[in-house]
């Protein structure tokens, strides 16, 4: 009967310690609107300049492991660069969203992985930035790679 207590109450235990790991629905919320004003508030807005070229042609590889891609680019504002959203144009390819701001001055990276596996042929494919950035606050960068099967 107390392995069942001290199970039960480290059943609970475990899960009261592991929900409040995560942020709460309201924190998510708020730090979401926090994010939206300070990149849409003309007042924090900033330059970006991409270091690469922001199309890229990488080459013809065998189909199977994923191929990593990377944009470097550097603040050149006198804000922060606070870069709030990552996304590419279809889901073989996964961006990395970078979480901490870019003090002016700062260089940074976008990386990406596009997965080979089931894309024969040539891939032209789009990474799209959202960022606190003069002009335009959406970024596309773009990359070429050719899957030939692997015999």
């Amino acid at each position: 009967m107390n392995k069942l207590f001290i199970g039960f109450f480290a059943t609970i235990f475990f899960i009261a310690c592991q929900q409040r790991n995560s942020k709460t629905a309201g924190e998510q919320e708020a730090n979401a609107v926090e994010q939206t004003k300070s990149i849409t508030d003309t007042a924090n807005f900033t330059s970006i300049q991409w270091i690469d070229s922001i199309e890229k042609d990488l080459g013809t590889v065998k189909e199977g492991p994923e191929v990593e891609v990377a944009y470097k680019f550097k603040n050149t504002g006198n804000k922060p660069l606070i870069i709030s959203n990552v996304h590419a144009s279809c889901g073989c390819t996964i961006p990395e969203t970078p979480k901490e701001p870019f003090e002016p001055g700062d260089e940074g990276t976008i990386r990406a992985k596009f997965t080979t596996k089931g894309h024969l042929g040539t891939n032209e494919k789009s990474i799209y930035v959202t960022a606190n950035t003069r002009g335009s606050i959406n970024q596309e960068l773009r990359f070429r790679i050719t899957v030939e099967a692997n015999k």
